[in-house]
């Protein structure tokens, strides 16, 4: 399998990574429903608390249904190892707690998701971690100038939810990569699919698998990837080169130099945290990855057509969608994600928030719903919903208005999706 993860076709990850069934064994990754793992002696228990890479302990941190899954994530991204965890807000936090603590800072882009907006910018400030924003078109410059002595990682998203912005990748692993920092890219809306972050320099990657991963809105998951490339010697982080004190005076880069930050994300923050998906929800986003390949080629066929239906209405103040010619984004979409933008499409509606209500309201194949990449269309009013905690300017920052559409456009018929856009509009 080690093989087949590192030289196979991305399509083929999808079906194959992760799980090899032995003769006579499930052709389906199988559901492993048990909370313990028996061991034949107290020496043998003993040994695995010891390394616990060995073995599994407890599903608190470790299944083997989700092992299969974490293994598949991993062999798709390019990763070392990856984690996976109870939802995408649950793999946001992990991710940044792991190498950060009270008195740290660290850089985010100004237009990520509302939810990641208010954790870092709310939550972690109670627990003393500082959070930086910055826009996401800074100039290295402005990049650059954003760190302070204590800074310890960079964030930012891929395809940013639901302003749609595209990420530098690249520019963004510069800047963070001369301060001596890793780049953590939320890849849920590109997939590795679309865009494989760490071939263009980020250190860990994380997604919502409850996105496109799943495909099929029936489980709440997350994951982070840990590229395994990143240095962590360099003095900036003795959390992972000085002795963990709460797990037998472990040291992470020196007894697990493939990837330190995952394993150190397992055993202490899932120990402690517990934030670990169940058995069958692992069962069922690998059923979703099986078919990952084949719906993002479909999302981004569709989007297309309803992003240049959607401009072309003259209802609307503007259109984001990065596949378009003459999109702000265009370019580095062109550079990071040549196969296509994903299914999702933000729009303003001309007439502000009444106006984008009216039209919502009037949409009969969309679903109106709190959920996004879903194998059905749905649609949604950030201002109203998943971004209602933000003031007036973190909704400017992050380029919502009261106008502003999050279109998630689905697999049905592309001319039953322009139908019931065209009646919408018709209405409004």
């Amino acid at each position: 399998m080690k093989e087949l993860a590192t030289n196979a076709k991305i399509e083929t990850k999808c079906l194959h990574a992760g799980y090899t069934p032995k003769n006579g064994e499930p052709r389906v990754v199988p559901i492993v429903q048990s909370t313990t793992y028996v061991y034949d002696s107290t020496d043998d228990v003993a040994a695995v608390f010891d390394d616990p890479t060995k073995s599994l302990i407890y599903s608190r941190f470790e299944n083997p249904t989700t092992d299969a899954v974490e293994k598949k994530i991993a062999a798709l991204e390019g990763g070392a190892a990856a984690m996976c965890t109870s939802s995408g807000q649950a793999a946001s936090l992990l991710s940044i707690l792991n190498i950060c603590e009270a008195g740290d800072s660290f850089i985010a882009s100004s237009s990520i998701y509302g939810g990641t907006i208010n954790l870092f910018g709310f939550t972690l400030k109670r627990m003393g971690i500082e959070c930086i924003w910055v826009d996401v078109d800074a100039d290295e410059d402005e990049l650059n100038a954003a760190f302070k002595p204590n800074t310890k990682a960079v964030f930012g998203e891929t395809i940013a939810n639901p302003a749609l912005t595209v990420l530098d990748i690249e520019k963004w692993a510069k800047a963070a990569h001369a301060h001596g920092v890793p780049l953590i890219v939320d890849n849920t809306f590109a997939t590795p699919i679309l865009c494989r972050p760490i071939e263009w320099g980020a250190d860990i990657v994380i997604h919502s698998t409850s996105k496109y991963m799943d495909g099929h809105a029936v489980q709440v998951g997350g994951v982070i990837v840990d590229s395994g490339k990143f240095d962590w010697t360099s003095g900036k982080f003795p959390c992972m080169t000085e002795p963990d004190e709460s797990y037998h005076g472990i040291v992470y880069t020196e007894k697990y130099p493939f990837a330190p930050y995952i394993v150190k994300a397992r055993i202490q923050l899932l120990r402690d945290f517990g934030c670990y998906p169940a058995a069958n929800s692992s069962f069922l986003l690998n059923l979703g990855l099986e078919t990952l390949a084949v719906r993002m080629k479909q999302y981004c066929e569709n989007a297309m057509k309803a992003a240049k239906f959607i401009k072309d209405t003259g209802k609307v103040s503007f259109v984001s969608y990065a596949g378009l010619e003459g999109d702000k984004y265009h370019k580095l979409a062109e550079k990071y994600l040549p196969l296509g933008t994903c299914g999702v499409i933000s729009f303003s509606i001309k007439g502000g928030r009444d106006a984008a209500v009216r039209f919502m309201d009037s949409l009969t194949l969309a679903s109106n719903e709190v959920h996004v990449a879903d194998i059905r269309t749905c649609v949604l009013h950030p201002a109203s919903a998943t971004h209602r905690q933000l003031s007036d300017e973190q909704l400017a920052a992050a380029g919502i208005d009261g106008g502003l559409i999050r279109f998630s456009v689905g697999l049905e018929n592309i001319d039953d999706i322009l139908a019931d856009l065209k009646q919408a509009f018709d209405k409004i």
